[in-house]
């Protein structure tokens, strides 16, 4: 019975450290980085049990040239100037993840930073 309890203690500290990893790669390293730039149309905090600040750019004329992104919540220099940016012309850094986890944002895109780049 000992040595049951002793193996299970194993095995819960092994996913455990497993899935923390797997976490840790996620949310430190990226795909990709980059920039986009285009018309700030909307940023929102939406979400029914987990609130998560989401945006998107327009790139050009047709809907396919929409660029959709998400921003942390501790970012909230970056948060502040989206709110403010909104209706005009923005450059946009970003890092895209591998993947993302509905406490983080919809998209696998996260901005960084933002620039006006027009009036």
């Amino acid at each position: 019975m000992k040595r049951m309890k002793k193996y299970l203690f194993i095995g819960v500290i092994i996913l455990l450290l497993i899935f923390s990893g797997y976490y840790a790669f996620l949310y430190y390293s990226s795909y990709s980085q980059g920039y986009r730039a285009g018309q700030l149309v909307k940023f929102s905090k939406k979400g029914v049990l987990i609130k998560t600040w989401e945006g998107q750019i327009n790139q050009g004329v047709a809907d396919s040239q929409i660029f959709y992104f998400s921003v942390e919540d501790k970012d909230t220099a970056v948060i502040r100037k989206l709110v403010n940016l909104q209706g005009k012309p923005v450059k946009l850094t970003y890092k895209e993840r591998y993947r993302t986890f509905p406490w983080w944002g919809d998209t696998r895109y996260f901005v960084i930073n933002v620039e006006q780049t027009g009036k």
